[in-house]
């Protein structure tokens, strides 16, 4: 799907990258070929990883508290992330790639079906936006069963593939790797404006969002900056918009210090000043990964890693002390 012809290459149009694929080579993600001047999803419905997980592994701390998903995880990715936590999978193409199993969407949503209390299945550990074709199919498919899809992604997707997914997907986290293009030139190989624009798109359908930034020291902890992506997101996704600040560790290509809870803490006070739900993750810091009223400010959801204690939030949405409503769906 979206691609066109020219000559005798072919241009992908499904993320800003718009690869021009000569025969036989594929695009930045490794896993779209020309195909004799057809565009093959080489990685459709290969999959890498499949696991039912805590919701709040996503991380999706608002969209169901507590439950369970079936996650699904393929090979391939359009960004060349030199942190990358995945990398084995994303930075991998087919011929790299010899382990996992052939699951046809049929077969995800029997899974998906087969365990009790699963509200659905989340596209994540590599971008799903490279296996977008199977994606579709298989969100497709949960939707109509009356389940839940949740896309865990780095935003990079075109407008009108994305609004396509958008009828069948219930719930996004979007990784904002910085708030200046350099870093996503430098470390990604990618452009900051299209991720912007896929947030926006978001919240301007009313999709459950919730945002991650990894904060690495040196390269995207400047204060000044920081401050400025957090009031965009306030400005131009909402107050509410729940933000993940998440803790780097030496990885893949980059063997930069982890981040320090110091830092991570003061980001999360400055955070705090213009959104009402923050928290910090791949660290244990007191309190941090707690829902708290914005009115009253009493804990509402408490988290022990994956165990949460979910009695603050009455059946109607709103805050049990002082009746504020929260911004979870449930």
């Amino acid at each position: 799907m979206y691609y066109i012809k020219s000559g005798d290459r072919l241009q992908c149009l499904l993320c800003p990258h718009h690869c021009t694929i000569k025969k036989d080579a594929a695009g930045i993600c490794g896993v779209r070929r020309n195909n004799n001047g057809i565009l093959i999803s080489e990685n459709y419905a290969l999959l890498s990883a499949i696991n039912f997980d805590p919701i709040e592994k996503k991380p999706l701390y608002h969209f169901f508290p507590g439950s369970v998903i079936l996650s699904l995880g393929s090979i391939g990715c359009n960004m060349r992330c030199k942190c990358c936590q995945n990398w084995q999978i994303s930075q991998a193409g087919i011929s790299e790639f010899n382990y996992g199993k052939s699951y046809p969407p049929e077969e995800i949503l029997r899974l998906a079906k087969s365990k009790a209390g699963n509200i659905g299945v989340a596209y994540t550990y590599n971008e799903p936006t490279v296996w977008y074709e199977y994606m579709l199919d298989t969100a497709r498919l949960v939707h109509e069963a009356g389940m839940k899809n949740c896309m865990v992604t780095n935003g990079y997707i075109s407008e009108e593939p994305l609004n396509e997914l958008m009828e069948y997907m219930d719930a996004f986290n979007i990784d904002l790797k910085a708030f200046n293009d350099h870093f996503y030139k430098t470390q990604t190989g990618a452009s900051l404006e299209p991720v912007k624009e896929t947030l926006q798109l978001l919240a301007k359908n009313n999709k459950h969002l919730e945002i991650t930034n990894l904060v690495i020291p040196t390269l995207n902890d400047d204060e000044k900056e920081f401050t400025g992506m957090v009031a965009w997101i306030a400005k131009e996704l909402g107050e509410k918009t729940v933000l993940h600040l998440s803790r780097y560790h030496p990885m893949y290509k980059l063997d930069i210090r982890a981040t320090g809870s110091d830092l991570l803490e003061k980001f999360y006070n400055l955070a705090t000043e213009r959104l009402s739900h923050v928290f910090v993750g791949n660290i244990s810091i007191k309190n941090y990964q707690d829902t708290k009223c914005p009115n009253c400010g009493k804990t509402v959801i408490r988290r022990t890693g994956y165990f949460i204690e979910n009695d603050g939030i009455i059946k109607s949405g709103n805050c049990r002390y002082c009746g504020e409503p929260i911004a979870v769906s449930s």
